[in-house]
């Protein structure tokens, strides 16, 4: 699939020949929000515009009188759609941030996909809360995936995070787990009401499940230079790649959106697609972003990026991150393929 993606600057006007942005073989569909609440608008301007890099060490009250003069010169000049001279254009009208919609010939899977995650999200201050499971058994060994219990570290974390969100006095928070007993043992430790989901249980390493990677080097050493060499789309035989893993937690990213505050236990490979999903970040860095055992890290999502508190419990935990070695060369010596592996029982 190609095409172009036309996007009008967020604080502009209409541009009058929005008609002869369409053209042979190119999908135009347009999305277009108002605000005429004025708490709205109020609430829009300080939550939004004055963290804008416009106004970046300007002051509130000065940022604020200038960004309402804007919306005067933008009053006299704006075009909205209608729909009635707009009816053939494909569209989405988004009211006073979601209190009413208007959509209008959606035209292919796509625009579905955009209306469908449109009609989710919200503006309402929120945290998402990110952990990931106590440290297990098989962290302890150095071993990847299975489905072992915590170590009595783990147990220890698991204690220390009930602590923890206890003293946060988080408003309606929901609870989500994988279905593997590490996630679940440690959200038992919460003694509040918890969601499973299959779709955040660990990327499938497939025959390389519960292996450590000495020994994925020793009986695999071409595919472990695969995945060095591409470790987003590298798939493990009869398991997953980080590229399959994004489209398993579609669904949860979609109800993420949806939802207020939320702790999602899980694990180290899902832990970096949502964040990555959340700080924006490129294919090539996810797979290598860095989610230490027994630490929170509080995501608030704001206008213009996503704030990101980064919060260790006080139980230590074995390191579990590799990072790329220099050499991935599939004729490379073990040593060298080995250099990043973190010391392990």
């Amino acid at each position: 699939m190609s095409g172009t993606c036309f996007l009008a600057p967020c604080s502009s006007t209409w541009c009058p020949q929005k008609k002869g942005l369409q053209g042979p073989g190119l999908l135009t569909f347009f999305v277009e929000s108002i605000c005429v609440d004025p708490e709205v608008i109020a609430a829009n301007i300080v939550q939004v515009k004055l963290g804008s890099p416009d106004y970046v060490n300007r002051d509130s009250d000065e940022a604020t009188e200038d960004f309402l003069r804007r919306i005067e010169c933008y009053e006299n000049s704006y075009e909205s759609l209608d729909e009635e001279l707009d009816r053939d254009l494909s569209y989405i009208k988004i009211m006073d941030v979601g209190l009413s919609y208007v959509v209008n010939r959606v035209a292919d899977h796509i625009q579905s996909r955009i209306v469908y995650y449109l009609m989710n999200i919200h503006v309402t201050p929120r945290s998402i809360y990110l952990c990931r499971h106590g440290e297990s058994e098989l962290n302890l060994k150095g071993r990847i995936g299975g489905d072992t219990g915590l170590s009595p570290r783990g147990r220890e974390f698991a204690k220390s995070l009930a602590k923890f969100i206890s003293d946060q006095n988080i408003k309606d928070l929901k609870v989500w787990t994988s279905q593997m007993k590490r996630t679940i043992q440690t959200a038992e430790a919460l003694g509040v009401p918890y969601e499973q989901w299959k779709v955040l249980n660990e990327i499938d390493a497939g025959v390389c499940e519960e292996m450590t990677y000495e020994e994925i080097q020793d009986h695999y050493p071409l595919e472990f230079a695969l995945r060095d060499q591409d470790k987003y789309r590298y798939r493990y035989p009869k398991g997953e790649s980080y590229e399959d893993l994004v489209q398993r937690l579609e669904p949860v990213i979609m109800e993420l959106e949806r939802q207020e505050n939320v702790l999602v236990i899980c694990h180290q490979a899902v832990m970096r697609c949502l964040l990555a999903y959340f700080l924006d970040k490129m294919a090539e860095q996810l797979p290598y972003l860095k989610c230490p055992l027994h630490t929170v890290l509080k995501l608030t999502p704001m206008a213009y990026g996503c704030k990101v508190e980064s919060i260790f419990l006080n139980v230590e935990a074995v390191n579990t991150h590799r990072d790329r070695p220099q050499n991935v060369d599939i004729s490379r010596p073990p040593e060298e393929a080995l250099v990043t592996v973190p010391a392990h029982q």
